[in-house]
């Protein structure tokens, strides 16, 4: 249960495009066309499940004063490696997803799985979640990119639609199509998986102005806020 929900929550409750709100740049660069979109997530997801794992079997090596340029520098590498082995077997795409190809090293997704996640846990268990989260930011990069594409182009992966070949919203392939299908999809996010704050209780433990208030105020806006509700 616990690995499947290591795997589950980057899907939807910690959709980190959707939810999390990271990894915006790439999102909308190459949400443009569908296999643009899978190309990025596929790189996207390797460089995350092998610098998961990585940072993860050597989190009790690393010092802790320089584990971030450490994990930036295992990141690069394997981000090297990645866009090599796309030049040499996908040149189409690695001229098509251009410089943020090589961006993923900078990408927020992937340091912050690594800061978060892979430095206090497990092995196996930071491989599922760099899984999860790479099929999260791919499915919210496909789900953008279909809508960009079919309504931008008239077209899916490439292959004409009838009728909306002819008539396509040009617009929706710009940034400001991207932006408002970004939000939407967010709106959407927020809608249907009822992602609601939880209420803070703030008490005068930790204010700086406690003592000077008597805590007073802090007993002000307790009994405001009862007389609201």
């Amino acid at each position: 249960m616990k690995t499947l929900s290591n795997f589950t929550k980057g899907i939807i409750k910690e959709n980190p495009v959707l939810v999390l709100i990271l990894g915006t740049c790439p999102t909308l660069a190459t949400s443009t066309s569908v296999l643009n979109a899978l190309g990025m997530g596929a790189a996207a997801t390797i460089v995350l499940i092998f610098s998961n794992v990585l940072i993860s079997a050597l989190r009790k090596v690393i010092p802790d004063k320089v584990r971030i340029p450490c994990y930036i520098v295992l990141i690069a590498g394997l981000v090297t490696m990645v866009q090599m082995l796309v030049k040499a077997f996908a040149p189409a795409l690695d001229e098509s997803l251009g410089i943020y190809l090589p961006l993923i090293v900078v990408n927020c997704i992937i340091l912050g799985r690594a800061e978060m996640f892979a430095s206090k846990n497990k092995v196996w268990d930071s491989a599922i979640d760099g899984l999860g989260m790479g099929v999260g930011f791919t499915f919210a990069l496909f789900l953008m990119a279909t809508i960009r594409e079919v309504f931008g182009n008239g077209t899916f992966a490439g292959f004409a639609i009838p009728v909306l070949v002819d008539n396509h919203i040009s617009i929706m392939t710009m940034a400001p199509g991207g932006f408002f299908v970004f939000g939407l999809l967010i709106a959407m996010m927020n809608k249907f998986a009822k992602h609601k704050p939880k209420k803070k209780d703030f008490g005068c433990e930790g204010c700086p102005q406690a003592e000077a208030c008597g805590k007073t105020s802090c007993e002000k806006v307790k009994e405001e806020a009862a007389v609201n509700d």
